[in-house]
């Protein structure tokens, strides 16, 4: 009979393999993918993790913390992304990786249960690149991990029925807690640096004491925007490191005119605000439009 532990359980796979066998031939492809597989097996080993099988391109392992697996995961991202024989056409290889805590059935060489099965959902999930975690992990983590967390959308798990938080891992950073470190303003920048938009009678403030702001038509966002082409979490904003950043988890993409009639879209990805515009959800900003917000960065 197995028993019942808790832990975190982490996947990590090699994005895009099947067209790196496509285009480098077996021999080469299946040596790449072994590398990363022993860059991420010595990830996990190395923060106290246990690799409990390998699947293909992909790795699932168990470790006793949450904090434990995203210094795993994050190690995982940074090595095989610097690794100079981890590379096609010049252009790093890719990994993503799920993760999520809770209780599961160990065994002999294995582990079972709804926990695994979430976190494989969160591997899928995530793009190239990402770390994806539920909020049981969050949940887990240290104060300084958890700072480096972003709610980014929900998402239906098999057997579940309600969809479910996805909080994206910002591991890029060298020093978590830098993130939450306060940056020494200069004399020139001294003065009070806010986000302000407007939606039909509303105003909203994006600033060091209210660092993030979602827009969606579901009815948590702090922005509820009702519309056809607007995602349930659509995007939201946050002030980082002195700038305006709209992060979008939308299908249909955000749409940001600034004032000189300049154009950018965004979907599934970040773009910086900066002066004064317009921002459109799933289609471009109109002026006569109830769905059009209006920005300036002051």
């Amino acid at each position: 009979m197995g028993e019942e532990v808790e832990v975190a359980v982490l996947f990590a796979d090699v994005v895009g393999s099947t067209r790196l066998y496509e285009r480098m031939g077996d021999q080469r492809a299946r040596d790449l993918v072994s590398t990363c597989i022993e860059v991420m097996r010595e990830a996990t080993e190395e923060h106290g993790g246990a690799v409990v099988k390998t699947i293909g391109d992909e790795v699932m392992a168990t470790f006793p913390s949450a904090d434990q697996a995203l210094n795993a995961a994050a190690q995982m991202q940074k090595q095989i992304g610097s690794h100079t024989g981890l590379r096609v056409d010049g252009q790093p290889v890719s990994i993503r990786i799920g993760c999520h805590f809770g209780p599961v059935m160990a065994e002999t060489q294995d582990i079972f249960g709804v926990t695994v099965h979430t976190a494989n959902r969160m591997t899928s999930q995530a793009k190239a690149g990402q770390v994806i975690i539920s909020e049981a992990t969050v949940d887990r983590l240290s104060p300084q991990w958890r700072s480096a967390c972003r709610l980014i959308d929900n998402a239906p798990i098999k057997g579940q029925g309600n969809e479910v938080p996805l909080y994206e891992v910002l591991w890029q950073a060298d020093d978590v807690t830098s993130m939450v470190r306060q940056v020494p303003m200069s004399a020139d920048q001294s003065c009070s640096v806010r986000l302000k938009l407007w939606w039909l009678d509303r105003e909203l403030t994006v600033d060091e004491q209210h660092s993030v702001l979602t827009i969606g038509r579901a009815d948590e966002n702090d922005l509820v925007v009702k519309g056809s082409l607007i995602s349930r979490l659509h995007a939201r904003i946050e002030f980082v490191r002195h700038k305006f950043m709209l992060v979008d988890h939308s299908t249909n993409g955000t749409f940001v005119r600034a004032a000189n009639g300049e154009e950018s879209f965004v979907r599934r990805d970040t773009l910086q605000l900066k002066g004064t515009g317009t921002i459109g959800l799933g289609r471009l900003p109109e002026s006569e439009s109830a769905q059009t917000i209006r920005f300036v960065c002051e």
